[in-house]
């Protein structure tokens, strides 16, 4: 790549070496499945032999020797291709019995290629035996399934089925300590059950198997991943509160009143994205979770913490980073961005159920705009660790294949807006390791059952006086203020009056210096915080 850089020239021979490679080189995520159940050979150092093999059980096992567990995302939902097509393997074996098919007999390719029918017996049977071969052979710990909706809920049953019967006398491995989750979209020719039932968010839901929740993602950062202007806010991203020039985003009141809704879906997403949580909505109504909208659908729709997974963004669209450049005001500084940052992390990290952020989001990780850089190669997908390699942004104009119509909203940002330094990106990376430690350390964060989250969780300031831009939770006898706002934030609850409230030890000892200015006022009952913060107060 950097052979095909001249001078200062901005982005654009970036992306077309990019494009150039695409195709040729080894990076695709590894989404192009060529055979199931053997590894991927890109990283081996010798992919043609045996040790592709080799080397994949030794990285799974020194990962799990330095304390980390190996969750394999696996793509059953298609194949890399059909037919006679040189990678074709599956339909060569049994035409048109392993590859779903449309009504006129054409392959279909809702996924993005050609789409596999794990609804018939054997193609069913190949995912149970390759998970549990990936189980049992290479010792991997949790299974992240690609378009999980495109499976039977009766397959991705049999999966979990299959884990729990693994032991360690017998197999080396404890099945039931291997996690499960996946993407449950509803989309493509079997959706709204049309073929079978589906493994989809609503059907997956008191399975024990877990999926993702776009509700408070798009609630904390705006809009939608697919919104034909980026510039769409919402809670994290300044909507109403520091808003951009982007007219999508209607009137000041339409502003508003879709900040204080997005206020509500985030509420629902911190208590797991429970169905029958109930609440006080920002209208002073008393609702449960299913009953709070989500584009026409119920906002809350799991019977039990576990059943949905909390993430700000995800390998998937933009990284939050870049949605957040493409939302914030353009004059916003790095340093207010990267407190965003931390934000909108937070309303994952401290919410009920497993929490879900992409590798390298702490660091500010930008992909300069690419929203989809599954085959964009390290020019874009790379993690810098080194803060003084920077964070990405900026690195070129992203690919033309899937950026084209943001290219307008692109190229300014990348050319104006300044990247973060050490101190942006070693001050959220730590600011959000803070956040973790309190996750991991307070029971309260932990809850099991939707009975236990309706006693211990609240939100003491929800109803019609509710501040926009500010949420307060009480949860057990932690207190918990997040001020996406401009302005520091005084927020008096109830009850709290002669409280022994104090900042939590772990933010009062850490590296941000702002959150520390966070107070309580015993006599009132009254917390304050600053702008852009999220403080976690204890006693």
């Amino acid at each position: 790549i950097s052979a095909c850089l001249v001078g200062s020239e901005m982005c654009i021979r970036d992306r077309e070496c990019v494009a150039a490679a695409a195709a040729k080189d080894a990076y695709n995520w590894g989404y192009d499945p060529y055979h199931y159940t053997v590894p991927e050979g890109s990283y081996a150092t010798d992919p043609d032999g045996t040790d592709r093999t080799v080397e994949f059980r030794q990285m799974v096992k020194s990962l799990n020797e330095d304390g980390l567990r190996v969750v394999m995302d696996v793509v059953y939902n298609h194949t890399t291709s059909s037919g006679q097509a040189k990678t074709s393997v599956l339909d060569k074996i049994v035409p048109g019995y392993y590859q779903r098919l449309l009504a006129d007999g054409s392959v279909a390719n809702s996924t993005c290629c050609s789409n596999t029918a794990p609804e018939n017996a054997m193609m069913g049977k190949l995912v149970v035996d390759s998970i549990l071969t990936w189980a049992k052979e290479y010792k991997v710990d949790g299974f992240r399934f690609d378009l999980m909706g495109h499976h039977p809920k009766a397959n991705i049953l049999a999966v979990r089925k299959a884990l729990d019967t693994l032991t360690l006398e017998k197999d080396g491995v404890d099945g039931k300590k291997i996690i499960l989750y996946g993407e449950g979209w509803n989309f493509g020719e079997i959706a709204d059950d049309a073929r079978f039932v589906q493994a989809t968010q609503k059907n997956m839901a008191g399975t024990g198997i877990a999926t993702f929740s776009d509700r408070a993602r798009d609630a904390v950062r705006g809009g939608g991943p697919f919104d034909a202007d980026p510039g769409v806010q919402g809670f994290a991203s300044g909507l109403y509160t520091d808003p951009n020039t982007s007219t999508a985003n209607g009137t000041e009141a339409q502003q508003r009143a879709r900040l204080l809704h997005y206020q509500d879906l985030i509420k629902v997403g911190l208590s797991g994205n429970l169905a029958d949580y109930s609440f006080t909505d920002t209208a002073g109504n008393q609702v449960k979770g299913s009953q709070v909208d989500y584009n026409g659908s119920p906002a809350g729709y799991a019977d039990e913490p576990g059943d949905a997974l909390a993430y700000a963004d995800a390998h998937d669209n933009e990284s939050l980073y870049d949605a957040l450049t493409f939302k914030l005001p353009a004059s916003t500084s790095t340093a207010d961005r990267s407190r965003m940052q931390v934000l909108a992390m937070a309303t994952a990290a401290l919410s009920q159920g497993p929490a879900l952020s992409q590798a390298g989001t702490d660091l500010l990780r930008s992909k300069s705009l690419d929203r989809n850089s599954y085959d964009s190669g390290d020019w874009f997908n790379a993690i810098h660790w080194d803060c003084d390699a920077g964070n990405g942004f900026g690195r070129g104009l992203p690919p033309a294949a899937d950026n084209e119509d943001k290219w307008p909203f692109a190229e300014p940002l990348l050319t104006s807006t300044t990247a973060p330094g050490c101190s942006e990106i070693d001050g959220a990376s730590s600011a959000y390791q803070d956040l973790l430690r309190i996750r991991t350390d307070e029971p309260a964060f932990h809850l099991s059952t939707t009975g236990q989250v309706q006693e211990k969780l609240g939100f003491p300031l929800s109803g019609k006086d509710e501040t926009p831009g500010v949420i307060t939770m009480r949860l057990g006898d932690l207190v918990v203020v997040f001020n996406a706002t401009t302005t520091t934030q005084q927020q008096t609850v109830k009850g709290a009056e002669g409280a022994g409230y104090r900042l939590h030890p772990t933010q009062a000892d850490g590296s941000d210096e702002v959150v520390k200015t966070a107070t309580f006022e015993a006599g009132s009952g009254t917390f304050t915080v600053p702008a852009r913060t999220v403080a976690v107060f204890s006693r």
